[in-house]
């Protein structure tokens, strides 16, 4: 099977590449998506606690830790795609990422610790989306300047963003629309 890759665009693995496989049925965040992301997260990544609650290649994650985030928590729910992330991290010597087998639904549904970043870029076409900005919301995995990334097919339904997060960024393509949100 024909591995793909990820050149990392940014910070101290700048050109570094995780690697994937197609067959897993993963849709990575494109470089171009990651390099606008990165750059809007510029002043607000270091030191950050970031959460990615769909995380596939792992790549936001990876891409945080280069830009110097203190500490990144990944949720995947597939055994093989988290055995990919574990061997890059591993690769990259990463110690400062948690990688969590769960479905990020049910692992959101309890109280949390906030998160400075949370990465919500789940499978397209599907309703979870707005089910995890609601249980991010409802059990306190934000607080006061938490930043949420969201990225969704452009002809998927409309979200409900709660009153309290600012839109800060958006960025619309061909097939999809990226935001940043700060919640207030």
């Amino acid at each position: 099977m024909k591995k793909n890759f990820i050149r990392i665009n940014s910070g101290i693995f700048k050109n570094r590449k995780i690697t994937f496989k197609k067959k897993n049925k993963i849709r990575p965040t494109t470089s171009f998506n990651r390099i606008t992301l990165f750059n809007w997260l510029k002043p607000y990544i270091k030191n950050s606690l970031c959460l990615d609650c769909f995380s596939g290649t792992g790549s936001l994650g990876v891409e945080s830790i280069s830009n110097l985030a203190k500490f990144v928590t990944i949720l995947e729910k597939k055994k093989k795609i988290i055995k990919i992330i574990k061997k890059n991290i591993k690769k990259l010597q990463i110690k400062n990422i948690k990688i969590i087998k769960t479905n990020a639904i049910q692992w959101l549904n309890k109280k949390g610790i906030p998160y400075d970043i949370i990465f919500l870029d789940p499978p397209y076409y599907n309703s979870i989306l707005q089910k995890t900005i609601f249980m991010i919301e409802k059990n306190n995995w934000i607080k006061f300047n938490s930043i949420i990334y969201i990225e969704k097919a452009k002809n998927h339904k409309n979200l409900i963003i709660p009153k309290n997060w600012l839109l800060y960024k958006k960025k619309k393509l061909k097939k999809i629309i990226f935001y940043l949100y700060f919640c207030k």
